[in-house]
């Protein structure tokens, strides 16, 4: 059991280690209104296989790391320990939500995305930003 533990450890500190993570909702919109971005919040658990899923497949590649960083600030909540306002869900993880620098949900998805399909929802997103 000693083992499973150290192994998660190590596997969440890994994840997004080329993202700039933050894990507070308020500071993260505090960030995005001092340097004029939206949000993209990415909700999921501890344990959860689609999550990683996603993680390993689509948020290790260098042009959506890029991209995310370049556009977004960037809000990782997981159910399991971070405080997650109400009004977002936290059911059927991973979960999507592009923010408004007020906190406003611009665009809410779920699911994990291949590459191409997470950059066809980031381009649909920036459709309803328009």
């Amino acid at each position: 059991m000693r083992g499973f533990f150290l192994t998660l450890v190590l596997l969440s500190s890994l994840f997004g280690a080329d993202l700039p993570w933050l894990h507070d909702y308020d500071a993260a919109i505090k960030q995005a209104q001092k340097e004029k971005k939206e949000i993209y919040l990415f909700i999921g658990a501890d344990v959860c296989r689609w999550c990683d899923r996603f993680k390993d497949m689509t948020l290790s590649k260098k042009h959506i790391i890029a991209r995310l960083k370049k556009e977004y600030v960037l809000l990782y909540l997981s159910r399991d320990r971070h405080k997650i306002p109400e009004r977002f869900t936290t059911q059927s993880v991973p979960r999507h939500y592009f923010l408004k620098s007020d906190g406003t949900i611009i665009y809410e998805d779920r699911g994990s995305r291949e590459p191409d399909g997470f950059l066809s929802l980031l381009d649909e997103v920036g459709l309803k930003k328009e």
